[in-house]
């Protein structure tokens, strides 16, 4: 099976859990208390989703040469 490199998003909330988002599926996100734990969960989540045809097709054509995430401040 090809590995891919899948974008994931993590975020403290402000509980302490960590909150993470696969943004290439739609309504792919998961938590943990955790970041070791949101991952595992998150990876449990994108598995659920591969079991939809259109989101295997996306998985398909999805080959960014490069992914970035930059974080803003804004007052």
């Amino acid at each position: 099976m090809k590995k891919h490199l899948l974008p994931i998003i993590v975020e403290k909330d402000e509980d302490g859990y960590y909150v993470v988002e696969c943004p290439l599926f739609q309504s792919c996100y998961s938590q943990g208390k955790t970041m070791d734990e949101a991952v595992k969960n998150i990876k449990d989540v994108i598995a659920l989703c591969l079991e939809e045809k259109q989101n295997i097709k996306l998985l398909k054509n999805y080959n960014p040469q490069e992914v970035s995430f930059l974080t803003l401040s804004y007052a």
